[in-house]
């Protein structure tokens, strides 16, 4: 029996899609998300294809028909209605900008690979597209991305360049899959001569630790920064976990600090116990946070967080003249590992703390959270680090809860 529009309108979704037919090879196919697409079928050359027309309510009853009628007058002059929509969208495609394949990269490849896409959207947002986003993606040379590649490299960041590399590798390894172009400019340009990546053993020392936290207190970077980096050094978390951190999760009352899994490298939930002196700083984050949810709301904004490189660039400036061997915001973590490890703490404490995933057999049984244990810890831990400040005679705030 033929469709009609109050026959459409009373369709519901089921658990899996189904189909309703019309006449003369045109249907719909439901699926469970309500999402009604209008499709027909013909025979050509003794074949049936099938044509997918448009979605429903969009294109209406009286519409679908027509252009069924369309795909039937044209199989009957020996032409394939899907071979030809297949085409114009190859050669749509084949005009799309950089701008605009990448909004699909990110949609059909990203977004499926990866839970948190903010840091190849940043560079592809900030590097790639004021760069070449007006470009055919066809006309892009190696040359237009090399250019990219060697402003992050001269700039002093090489790990940056070396993601951006990576990024614009797999948006035209996808362009070629899509037909777009026959050669990806990337491959001109291996990774080893854009970043080599070192395994980094780099701890400091508690030397470092003290003139580090003198550096960056008496420095003039932003106050977030400088409590920021000393909070990073008392809970272990990584730079994305506090950057990403919403008050909702923190209980200053507890003492807790619990990482969604959304937030966590690992893709699991993990809890921070904090210390006195943890929690002293977060009550002055909350204070500077001027009522944003997040505990470090980026510059001019409450509900953005700081980019990754703004603390990077943060510790930068802190250490600039400063007699301490370079070293990152991620050795932090291999610095408090290191010396809780040797001040004859247990490994899975230290690991639990981490937030890393304990490997082999003793991963698999091993469940323990060891709460009282990692309490305990991260306590002894920011006491320790309160006397190297403390015999340096750098005073960063009242730590113990006033008489």
């Amino acid at each position: 029996m033929p469709l009609n529009d109050n026959a459409l309108k009373a369709l519901k979704p089921r658990a899996k899609p189904y189909t309703v037919t019309d006449d003369r090879g045109l249907y719909v196919e439901v699926f469970p998300t309500g999402g009604i697409v209008w499709r027909c079928r013909y025979r050509l050359n003794g074949e049936t294809e099938k044509l997918t027309l448009g979605k429903y309510p969009a294109l209406t009853l009286k519409n679908a028909r027509r252009k069924r009628d369309e795909a039937a007058e044209a199989a009957a002059m020996g032409q394939s209605p899907a071979r030809q929509k297949q085409l114009a969208k190859v050669a749509a495609a084949g005009t799309a900008t950089v701008a605009e394949f990448g909004e699909r990269f990110f949609r059909e490849v990203v977004a499926k690979d990866r839970k948190d896409i903010t840091i190849p959207r940043r560079y592809f947002d900030k590097a790639i597209v004021p760069a070449i986003g007006v470009k055919p993606v066809r006309d892009v040379s190696t040359e237009d991305v090399r250019s990219i590649i060697w402003k992050k490299k001269e700039e002093g960041f090489d790990a940056a360049a070396g993601q951006i590399r990576g990024l614009l590798k797999r948006l035209f390894d996808y362009a070629m899959t899509a037909g777009l172009v026959s050669v990806n400019p990337v491959l001109a340009l291996p990774m080893r001569h854009v970043h080599r990546v070192k395994s980094r053993e780099r701890a400091l020392s508690p030397d470092e630790i003290r003139s580090f936290l003198k550096a960056a207190f008496e420095s003039n970077i932003r106050r977030q920064f400088k409590i920021g980096l000393h909070l990073i050094l008392l809970t272990m978390v990584r730079k994305s976990e506090l950057l990403l951190a919403r008050w909702e999760h923190v209980d200053l009352e507890k003492a807790e600090w619990h990482i969604p899994a959304e937030h966590s490298k690992t893709g699991k939930p993990h809890s921070v116990y904090l210390s006195r002196q943890a929690v002293a700083m977060l009550r002055e984050l909350k204070a500077l946070a001027g009522g944003s949810k997040l505990v470090m709301p980026g510059r001019g904004s409450l509900t953005k967080p700081f980019a990754h490189n703004a603390i990077n660039n943060a510790l930068k400036v802190a250490l600039k003249g400063q007699d301490i061997p370079a070293f990152t915001i991620h050795d932090l973590r291999r610095t408090a590992s290191t010396l809780l490890h040797e001040n004859g703490w247990p490994s899975d404490v230290v690991e639990k703390a981490l937030n890393h995933t304990i490997g082999g057999v003793r991963g698999v049984y091993n469940r323990a959270e060891y709460e009282p244990q990692r309490r305990q810890m991260l306590q002894f831990w920011a006491d320790y680090i309160e006397l190297l400040v403390q015999d340096g005679r750098v005073i960063m705030g009242r730590f113990k809860p006033a008489a």
